[in-house]
């Protein structure tokens, strides 16, 4: 049989070679900015930090828009055209052969034709649905690590500090090494079973950056057993680094790589080596939650959508309504085998709500370029998603035409969804304080509290507070994850509410004052607990403060002065000792 020749051949490989040119220099502006995290951690320039995470988000849609542009110019053929792009996926497959990053170049790709065709046009043929290399365990890993061995680990610790990449010198190395020792003597060395010169100590060559804080991540091997590490340095801002927590622990090396946080500056440049190494240390973590802690949100949201191909395939249960209340702007549905839940602007907003699309769209892009300090969960934005039809109730179906109908558009056995987005599921507050001994009511209202205060210093006010608003995370974290009215804490006017002028005043059904569009009441908060008197009661025991505007206030002049929060990832009772108080230390977790 006749082999049918390529009809486009000269002009897919010029796109393939244009698109790879893009990404080629996307790849080198991300790795440069990420190169000069150290320098901002080390000069404590904590503004550029922000600046340099939000800058680097940005430079991915500029990439993809400036290739299209040049698509555009290389070629005269219709770029709709779907035959072109079957061909350029294959001459782009086999430039990035045995490329080092070739995932990511593989999504870029994607994202390219994302920005011409609708996203109901993806398919094999067009797109890398799937990779077009096999993901196999790296060959060359020891290219990615420093490898450390010896009988003295106290010796070996201080040859990591020592040797790490830091310009500044330590405060007080003797300090830091009795502190991690102490640590490590506790809950490890019981668990070693090899002599102390076969134990080998594996760290990550490039250190992870976030926020005031930097990590180098690693492992323990002994034998057939391992255990993660993670050594958290901080700068004195006076010209000294120190350690401020040792940590040996999956559950806490997975709260450091949470959802809730933003990505890291890290430079991996073979980042599926370093997702292969992290997968081993979290192996609860899924691939698009590493890549996206690694500062590679675009792919994570590949990676995420290839699990959830996997997961309906081999799952057969249906897509349900969410647990909990129903919101005014948001209709939110779930899978029950499934730990996601996706969410729908709805068509109207009951009262009072006054937002709209546009606005509420805007919120969610505010969240994805600001500090989540741990206390917001990380969503996914998707336009024009294909769902199998049969795996939606019949309940499920008739809400989505009643309050979203504009978002969904049924094609044969397909269901089209216009716009959502994707989050973790999480128990709703209010669900999770139904149950809830004594003991685990008091530590959810600690965490509300705790979650709003941490919001706030890092200039975000929820805006709307409602307990189901909030959610309980496996780790027992409250986060928020509702929006809609959020904004940043400084635009707020906060107020005491007036005392009533006369006995009419007291009377009225309204307020007898003018309330402008940015005023809030701290203490109409109580109002957040309706319904749930116990919970009310230990909130006020422990969070009274925030009933009052002048802990409000206090903190907008902070935030004015420049003043930038960091929330660790970590216990308080997990940072070391060092014999003085730390002023970051009344927002630790």
């Amino acid at each position: 049989m006749a082999i049918k020749p390529l009809i486009h051949n000269s002009t897919s490989r010029r796109m393939a070679k244009t698109i790879l040119n893009g990404f080629r220099s996307y790849f080198a502006d991300h790795l440069n900015a990420t190169l000069s995290a150290k320098a901002r951690f080390e000069k404590a320039d904590w503004q550029g930090v922000q600046q340099a995470n939000a800058t680097r988000l940005e430079l991915y849609t500029d990439k993809i828009a400036q290739t299209v542009q040049y698509l555009n110019m290389v070629t005269n053929k219709d770029l709709a055209t779907l035959d072109l792009w079957r061909e350029a996926k294959i001459a782009y497959t086999q430039l990035v052969f045995n490329f080092p990053n070739f995932e990511i170049a593989e999504t870029f790709f994607n994202s390219v034709f994302s920005g011409i065709h609708d996203h109901d046009k993806i398919a094999e043929d067009f797109v890398y649905v799937g990779s077009s290399q096999a993901i196999e365990a790296p060959k060359a890993e020891y290219s990615i690590f420093v490898r450390y061995r010896g009988n003295d680990f106290r010796q070996t610790f201080r040859n990591i500090l020592e040797e790490s990449e830091f310009a500044l010198p330590g405060e007080n190395i003797d300090l830091d090494l009795d502190c991690i020792m102490g640590v490590f003597e506790q809950e490890i060395v019981p668990q070693l079973k090899g002599p102390a010169e076969a134990i080998k100590f594996d760290i990550l060559e490039s250190i992870f950056y976030r926020s005031k804080a930097a990590y180098m991540v690693g492992r323990v091997v002994d034998g057939d057993q391992s255990f993660p590490m993670a050594l958290v340095i901080l700068n004195t801002e006076e010209g000294y680094l120190y350690v401020d927590t040792a940590l040996f622990d999956v559950d806490e090396l997975s709260v450091v790589f949470s959802f809730t946080r933003n990505h890291f500056m890290v430079d991996a440049p073979l980042p599926y080596q370093y997702a292969h190494f992290l997968k081993k240390l979290m192996p609860k973590k899924l691939d698009y939650e590493i890549y996206n802690s690694l500062g590679f949100p675009k792919h994570a949201k590949t990676e995420f959508y290839r699990q959830l191909v996997c997961h309906l395939e081999q799952s057969n249960d249906q897509f349900i309504i969410a647990p909990g209340i129903k919101g005014m702007v948001m209709t939110v549905f779930t899978l029950p085998s499934y730990n996601i839940v996706f969410k729908i602007i709805k068509d109207k907003f009951a009262p009072p709500k006054e937002v709209t699309h546009d606005i509420v769209r805007e919120k969610y892009h505010m969240v994805s370029r600001h500090d989540r300090i741990g206390r917001m969960a990380d969503t996914q934005e998707f336009n024009n998603l294909m769902f199998p039809l049969a795996r939606f109730s019949d309940e499920l179906l008739a809400e989505l035409a009643a309050v979203a109908n504009s978002q969904i558009e049924v094609r044969g056995d397909q269901l089209l969804i216009k716009h959502l987005y994707t989050e973790r599921y999480m128990t709703p507050l209010n669900i999770f304080l139904n149950d809830a001994s004594e003991d685990d009511m008091r530590n959810a209202m600690d965490e509300y509290g705790n979650c709003i205060k941490q919001l706030a210093a890092a200039n975000i006010f929820p805006g709307d507070m409602p307990l189901k608003n909030f959610g309980v995370t496996r780790h027992g974290r409250v986060v928020f994850y509702d929006y809609d009215e959020i904004t940043t804490l400084t635009d707020c006017n906060f107020r005491v509410i007036p005392e009533p002028r006369n006995e009419y005043d007291e009377m009225r059904a309204g307020t007898w004052y003018s309330v402008g569009p940015e005023d809030v009441f701290p203490e109409e908060f109580r109002l957040f607990f309706s319904g749930n008197a116990r919970a009310r009661k230990l909130f006020e025991e422990i969070h009274s403060d925030l009933y009052d505007v002048n802990f409000w206030q206090n903190l907008q002049q902070k935030i004015s002065q420049g003043y930038i929060v960091d929330v660790f990832p970590y216990r308080r009772a997990k940072r070391f000792d060092r014999g003085k108080g730390s002023v970051l230390e009344v927002f630790s977790d």
